[in-house]
């Protein structure tokens, strides 16, 4: 059985991640380039946080039964 991916496009403020990383707030929502609606843990993203936040497009890998795999930057 294959991963599944979503491509997602992010734009967080340092200060919004914050919250995230904090714990207030546990869940992204985020339309996918495919137009669905995804959530997905927060914490997936301190791989790819940056000194200004998490911007950029990004493609997230999960396992067939839903577990993440991996979070790459594409641009």
């Amino acid at each position: 059985m294959t991963n599944l991916t979503i491509t997602v496009d992010l734009a967080i403020s340092a200060d919004e991640f914050l919250r995230y990383y904090n714990g207030s707030a546990r869940l992204v929502s985020a339309i996918a380039t495919d137009g669905r609606r995804v959530r997905f843990p927060a914490n997936v993203l301190q791989r790819v946080v940056r000194r200004d936040g998490v911007y950029g497009r990004f493609q997230i890998e999960f396992s067939h039964d839903g577990k993440f795999l991996n979070i790459v930057r594409l641009a």
